[in-house]
């Protein structure tokens, strides 16, 4: 699995990673992309992949709602959880991807300062990602969320494995 998060052992076997960094998303339909973000604390990312049509993204979110600043949201629509996803959903809709076939899978959304950190967003970062997949009729297939470690997410675009790196420790959603 190492494969997914290792950039030197991905050239190897022909494979291209691609960072999607911090308020940013990435979508392909190219077989011969891995896409990795990094980091992911009280942020939450989030992979999306249809099997059928061989299209594929990811997002890093920072904040949950997008009020906060308007602005920043219409210029970077991935900082926010509440415009980024339906971005990411229409940028894969439009390569091609069918609701019907998506599978969603999420990590992040902790609280790496501990438990008693007042601004709880990780938590909402979770809560808005779960109201924004309900408007759109979709659930997660799988996740990895919460708790105080980092984590790593890589999506694979040519077989649509998500692997999320917690403590060193690989695992797939």
């Amino acid at each position: 699995m190492s494969m997914l998060l290792d950039a030197a052992q991905a050239q190897k076997t022909g494979r291209t990673v691609i960072a999607v960094d911090i308020a940013e998303m990435a979508v392909a339909a190219d077989p011969a992309l891995v896409l990795v973000t990094y980091s992911l604390g009280s942020c939450v990312g989030v992979s999306v992949f249809d099997p059928e049509a061989g299209v594929g993204g990811l997002i890093h979110c920072m904040l949950p709602l997008s009020k906060i600043d308007p602005r920043r949201a219409a210029d970077r629509p991935a900082m926010f959880v509440d415009t980024g996803l339906p971005a990411l959903l229409q940028a894969v809709y439009d390569l091609g991807a069918n609701r019907r076939n998506l599978q969603l899978k999420a990590a992040g959304g902790g609280s790496p300062l501990g438990p008693d950190e007042i601004f709880k967003i990780g938590q909402r970062n979770l809560e808005v990602l779960g109201k924004v997949l309900w408007k759109n009729g979709l659930e997660l297939r799988a996740q990895c969320v919460g708790g105080s470690q980092a984590r790593t997410l890589a999506l694979d675009l040519q077989s649509g494995r998500t692997v999320v790196r917690t403590d060193g420790k690989e695992s797939e959603l």
